[in-house]
Formats: structure tokens, sequence, C-alpha cells
């Protein structure tokens, strides 16, 4: 009701910690296939490594893949091979212009023209934010691109405070849409509850 296309849920979450939730597997992939039924949304959810490409794309309308296998280019290439699905991938978060549209080659290379990037923020020393958005690789994608390119403020900030504001930010960047983070009770999510809106 709020404008939304698409719904991303990870059932498959990378984590630094090992000790940290690392979602539900297939069960979570049904869920997401539950709630494309009963809502019409196109479903998105990350692939983390290529023996789990089938099985994600058995369930999810979009295959992601995250900040940390971005470098994966044994991943980027099966996916290019084995899917048409889209692919929406997050740009690593310490990964130059030139680096992260090279990924996206490995897929389009291997057979699926099919991208979608994601800008997520990248890592610097600064500490008030989860990441640093850098919003000049709107315009800079589009001009050495052709794929859209869609921005995560919730990813790009950690605090859910600062999401609208870059939200808007993105938008007038020239982005071609947006991930935003949702929870209806963020202070109790098992991930990612700071940058959660409601």
């Amino acid at each position: 009701q709020a404008g939304g296309s698409g719904l991303r849920g990870g059932a498959f979450k990378p984590r630094t910690s090992p000790y940290q939730f690392q979602g539900l597997g297939e069960k979570g992939l049904e869920i997401l296939a539950e709630a494309r039924e009963q809502t019409g949304l196109a479903v998105v959810s990350e692939v983390m490594g290529a023996e789990h490409i089938d099985l994600v794309a058995r369930y999810a309308d979009m295959l992601q893949v995250g900040t940390r296998n971005m470098h994966n280019f044994n991943l980027l290439a099966a996916l290019g091979e084995r899917t048409n699905k889209p692919i929406l991938l997050k740009r690593g978060w310490s990964a130059t212009l030139e680096e992260f549209l090279l990924a996206a080659e490995y897929v389009i290379n291997a057979g699926n023209p099919n991208v979608i990037l994601c800008e997520r923020g990248i890592r610097t020393f600064e500490g008030y934010v989860r990441n640093t958005l850098p919003l000049a690789i709107v315009p800079a994608v589009q001009r050495e691109s052709h794929l859209p390119i869609v921005v995560d403020p919730s990813h790009g900030t950690g605090h859910a405070y600062l999401v609208p504001a870059m939200a808007r930010a993105a938008v007038a960047a020239g982005a071609d849409g947006l991930i935003i983070e949702v929870h209806p009770d963020p202070e109790h999510a098992l991930t990612d509850g700071a940058q959660s809106v409601t």
C-alpha cells in the first residue's frame, strides 16, 4: 500500500559473525513465496553460493548477490549460465566503480543480461553510520553503463532516522529505485533492527 513493487527477504544471510542469525534457509523461501501469493509483490532473495542457485530460483523472482559475494566470480558466472531471472548485484563494501561494473559483466558475459546494480554503501573511517552512502555513483553508473541502479539507504546508513532523507537524496541523484528495510517491530528484529523503518 505504501508503493512497494517487490519484497526482499534473506533466507540465507551471510553474517560477519557465525553466532548471528543466519536466516531460515528453504523455510524462509517458502515464507517469501507465501508473501508473494498474498501481496502480488515480486520476491527477491540472496544466493550465497552456486549450490543455492536452483533452490533460490525455484522460489524467488529475482536473485540477489550480496556485498560479500560481489567478487565471487564463480558465483557470478554460474548465475549468468544457469538462470535468466534478474540478478540484483550489491556493490562490494570496498569496491570501486570499475570493479562493480566488471562484476556485473561476469553475469552478462555468461549469458544473463538481466542485472540490476545496487549501491548499499561502502566502508570508510566514518563511525556515525554503518556504511558511507556515496550517491555520486548513481550518475556515474548511468554515464558508464546501460544497467539500472537502485540505492539501499538502510544498509547505506544503518540508522532508520537517516533513511527518509537519504532515500530522497537517492531519487534526486537519479536512482532507478530504492530498497527500504522495514519491520513491524524493529527493536525485536532478528537482524538489522536499527536500520529498519516501521
